[in-house]
């Protein structure tokens, strides 16, 4: 069974920067159109940012200037930059993505999540 798996997650300080990574599992699956979101305590899940099969992005107004969201080459990973971080940036990340096959690019499925990973930001 297909699973995502984020990782990059982790204590920092304000201003600090972070780079979380989002792949599915094996490395026969590619990342057609996805996003990240997050989770804080107390509160609903959020969408961060997104990207689209063909490559636009979009951004939350809390984030925008500060985090960039993109894939690479290959289209395996998906990556969330953020930088300048602030302690309301804390949360849980989960990355979604829509699959397919690398290399017979069938659709393998829609809207899979990942099981998260913590960022904190201290102040």
């Amino acid at each position: 069974q297909v699973q995502l798996v984020e990782s990059g997650g982790g204590l920092v300080q304000a201003g600090d920067s972070l780079r979380l990574s989002c792949a599915a599992s094996g490395n026969t699956i590619c990342i057609s159109a996805g996003g990240w979101y997050r989770q804080a305590p107390g509160k609903e899940r959020e969408l961060v940012a997104s990207i689209t099969s063909s490559g636009s992005t979009n951004y939350a107004d809390s984030v925008k200037g500060r985090f960039t969201i993109s894939r690479d080459n290959a289209k395996k990973k998906m990556y969330l930059q953020m930088n300048s971080l602030k302690p309301e940036d804390t949360a849980v990340y989960y990355c979604n993505a829509d699959l397919y096959a690398c290399r017979s690019l069938l659709r393998a499925g829609y809207g899979y999540w990942g099981r998260g990973t913590q960022v904190t930001v201290s102040s």
